[in-house]
């Protein structure tokens, strides 16, 4: 028997877990009371780890073309297809997909291979949920922070809930909550759909119609420059407003419009709007869903709000945007996006040649790649001639899934053994599910905690990072991929992370930079960044936030 402390990873919380392991494959879970995600709290989410148990249906020997293969075969076979097509057709035919469930180490591998050597930008990511925050805070902040931690739950005034949807996705969260109403007597404003359900217990609920929650928070923040609930002092030192802005904000964002839109009454918003403006500190919890016009609406109208009037950078006063995707936070700091280079870089002059010199890039992406929609159009042109997809197949749902058979070259990494794997011209690899790995997660406060494995790796699984690393060495770049243990490619993010960083990022983990394997082994839950912007100073040139045009 053996007690293990670890990550249930089945959304963005990163709540830790107590793991009681005997015989075989069995174990008692229940919440770790010391980790600071969850304190002991554990959702019905976690129940899914229990299925993972059993070896039903997963893939435990290497496949090429629907033929079982040894490791030495299968990797060889990857790296001399995958080397063909990018000779044949350049990098740009190379894309990758990354379904979720995965380490910081795993992104960091992939993105590293993909970008900096393969030469591709085209990467489908787990933490697309978040495309509309994510844009958002680096738009408003200068870089990708969120600047809310759970902690600021229990000293927030108010907290401002938009839909039970963001509840009923984190039920851990929604317990925190409730124990900041009942302990702290913070008020719970629920903003919802009628037809959204009545799971959360608020202060008050308003009903809005579907979509018009932008504009209620754009008319929040007209609302508050016309009654002098602005922090003027704030917003002078640390903030930079564009030309027009509040003329813009004006237009279509009055009271009888904004009633209009929500389907309330003016006296209802006015209401709100009077209630949220006495409010010195508040959190703003929502879940981003997708990359469309509307989550970017959203998002920035809320950033917006929080900037203008200065509830940021203090205890208790911050917006949080909760994400579905386990580990999306550690996906996006190491930039396993289409958009991003890596470490909170972008694909400018300096940023390319910051990381091409310290990865020592063969031949590195120098601009941004494809992605969701954009992404499965170019797979079904015939314009992407190898995917490579760590961490298993696209759902059933996802538009590349039935798109697979058109690409002539697939190379997985996958716990299971589907049906694609012997009728597709594929290199399938067995990988580990989520109870069988070693490594990282960020939750979506920025903490970093370990997750480690309850039970060996089953068959002949690997880990994902160690596959794409053979895949690596065998193209003819192993010096770049050395990596025989997570823990070198912790220590390796986190100076690229601290590499040519004076303060312009606050992604900076160089406190880990010496930390060695039993450190590593043994790391407790830690927090990068401190209280964000609690100076009023931002990431960008001229040390000021932005409010985003509408």
């Amino acid at each position: 028997m053996a007690v293990i402390r670890s990550l249930c990873g089945q959304c963005g919380v990163g709540c830790g877990i107590r793991a009681v392991t005997g015989e075989g494959r069995e174990a008692l879970i229940e919440g770790d009371p010391v980790h600071p995600a969850n304190g002991g709290l554990l959702c019905t989410r976690s129940e899914a780890l229990k299925d993972m148990f059993p070896l039903d249906g997963r893939l435990l020997r290497p496949m090429v073309d629907g033929r079982a293969a040894g490791w030495d075969r299968a990797i060889d076979q990857a790296a001399r297809r995958l080397s063909a097509v990018i000779a044949r057709h350049g990098p740009g035919s190379v894309a990758m997909h990354v379904p979720g469930g995965l380490l910081t180490e795993d992104y960091y591998v992939a993105n590293k291979l993909i970008k900096g050597f393969v030469g591709s930008a085209h990467v489908e990511a787990p933490c697309s949920d978040a495309g509309g925050m994510a844009a958002a805070q680096r738009a408003a902040f200068g870089e990708d922070v969120t600047p809310a931690v759970y902690e600021d739950l229990a000293q927030a005034d108010m907290l401002l809930l938009l839909g039970v949807p963001t509840a009923r996705r984190h039920p851990v969260l929604h317990e925190r909550l409730a124990e900041a109403r009942a302990e702290q007597g913070a008020r719970l404003i629920l903003v919802a759909h009628a037809d959204d359900g009545q799971e959360v217990e608020a202060d008050e609920r308003l009903n809005v119609a579907p979509g018009s929650e932008a504009m209620l928070l754009n008319g929040l923040l007209l609302h508050c420059h016309d009654h002098g609930a602005l922090d003027r002092k704030f917003m002078e030192r640390s903030l930079s407003v564009p030309a027009d802005f509040w003329a813009g904000l004006r237009r279509g964002h009055d009271l009888w419009s904004v009633a209009r839109a929500c389907g309330l009454a003016p006296g209802e918003v006015r209401a709100f709007y009077d209630q949220v403006a006495a409010a010195p500190r508040l959190v703003t919890l929502f879940s981003p869903q997708g990359q469309g016009e509307e989550a970017r609406r959203l998002s920035a109208a809320i950033l917006n709000f929080h900037l203008a009037t200065g509830r940021i950078g203090k205890a208790g006063a911050a917006p949080f945007a909760v994400t579905d995707a386990g580990n999306g936070m550690g996906a996006r700091e190491v930039g396993c996006r289409a958009g991003e280079l890596a470490a909170h870089r972008d694909f400018s002059v300096q940023a390319l040649a910051e990381v091409g010199r310290f990865w020592g890039a063969a031949r590195l992406a120098d601009r941004p790649g494809m992605s969701g929609a954009a992404l499965a159009r170019a797979v079904e042109a015939g314009h992407v001639k190898a995917l490579l997809m760590m961490g298993g197949l696209p759902s059933a749902s996802h538009p590349i899934r039935s798109l697979m058979g058109q690409v002539p070259l697939v190379i997985a990494t996958t716990p299971w053994s589907e049906p694609e794997i012997e009728s597709l011209r594929m290199v399938a690899l067995p990988s580990p599910l989520w109870v069988e790995k070693d490594g990282t997660l960020t939750g979506a406060d920025r903490l970093i905690s370990r997750q480690r494995r309850l039970f060996p790796l089953p068959g002949e699984a690997k880990p994902d990072w160690w596959i794409f690393t053979r895949i690596a060495q065998a193209m003819g770049w192993r010096e770049a991929f050395h990596y025989e243990r997570p823990a070198e490619i912790y220590r390796e993010h986190v100076r690229l992370t601290a590499y040519r960083n004076e303060g312009g990022r606050l992604l900076n983990l160089k406190r880990h930079a010496p930390i060695s394997n039993p450190a590593y082994d043994e790391l407790t839950p830690w927090r990068w960044g401190e209280v964000p912007f609690d100076e009023g100073r931002f990431p960008t040139p001229d040390g000021k936030a932005r409010l985003i045009a509408l």
